[in-house]
């Protein structure tokens, strides 16, 4: 069954959810302030909006994709915001990576405009969007949640009901502590493979199905290996996300320590200019071989 589905946001991970959607028969309705972005959409069958309010206009399912919950509220909830042109009982989803507490905040104000709000994070980035594939958290009333099924499965492979508003923000800064640590374990095997004359391409075919082996692993360690620096994220979004980690880790008074080391170094290479890189760049905290080998 095909849904009229308004998508605010049009980056990199808002495109690929929105060309999802139109390949999956959906009608889009598209509003981004960056128009070259919204006519990348509009080329495929999309239609372009003046406002967040006209995209909602028609729509049963209103899709988030932005970068922080600043941005995030302005749209649903600010002058020409999706609210003041959506109709009662809309359901509002946040694929947005934000903090828990925000997405309370935001949850409240929308049930008090008589619309539906459902935080669904993702994991698996703009590849796995592209090919209906992504996992998928989502916080919300348990009828709510069941509701943004309708629409969320056409780019979701595992959907995953979580618990209360905030529960799949809470779930997805999980998901990035061990993605950001995995990267960068990963991009650190790769030089040592590297320093010591091993194939690092190879080593995730010898290592498949093992202990060590992981998407991370399959996907990145060859990318890692030839530099391949592709965007399928940034680097800057890591630091966002483990920023978030930080917070709660704070107010649950966690010990993570492995997130702090990783934290520092994605801060490091986002003030050498490195923050719109993909997670690839990582590669480029390593250097060469340590030493000269005198044997």
């Amino acid at each position: 069954m095909a849904n009229k589905i308004a998508l605010i946001g049009a980056g990199a991970m808002g495109g690929a959810i929105g060309t999802r959607f139109l390949d999956t028969g959906n009608s889009l309705y598209v509003f981004d302030l960056d128009s070259d972005k919204v006519a990348q959409l509009v080329s495929k069958g999309g239609v372009a909006c003046g406002s967040a309010a006209d995209a909602a206009r028609d729509a049963d399912f209103v899709v988030f994709s932005l970068n922080s919950a600043r941005i995030v509220h302005i749209a649903a909830f600010g002058e020409d915001g999706a609210a003041a042109g959506a109709k009662a009982g809309t359901v509002f989803i946040d694929m947005s990576s934000i903090d828990p507490d925000n997405t309370r905040a935001l949850a409240g104000e929308a049930k008090k405009a008589g619309l539906t709000w459902v935080d669904s994070p993702l994991s698996g980035g703009a590849p796995k969007a592209l090919t209906g594939q992504l996992t998928l958290m989502a916080g919300g009333e348990k009828a709510d949640v069941e509701a943004a099924r309708q629409c969320l499965k056409d780019v979701a492979s595992n959907y995953t009901h979580m618990g209360p508003s905030g529960s799949g923000q809470a779930t997805k800064i999980i998901n990035q502590v061990l993605c950001g640590v995995g990267f960068l374990a990963v991009a650190e095997a790769t030089q040592l493979a590297m320093d010591a004359g091993v194939d690092a391409e190879m080593i995730p075919v010898a290592l498949k199905g093992g202990r060590a082996d992981s998407a991370i692993l399959q996907e990145y360690m060859p990318r890692f290996a030839t530099k391949d620096y592709r965007r399928t994220g940034r680097i800057d979004n890591m630091v966002k996300d483990l920023a978030f980690a930080q917070d709660l880790a704070g107010k649950t008074n966690t010990s993570m320590p492995l997130t702090s080391l990783c934290m520092e170094i994605h801060k490091m290479l986002t003030a050498a200019g490195l923050g719109g890189e993909d997670q690839a760049a990582l590669m480029e905290y390593f250097k060469g071989p340590q030493q000269d080998n005198f044997s």
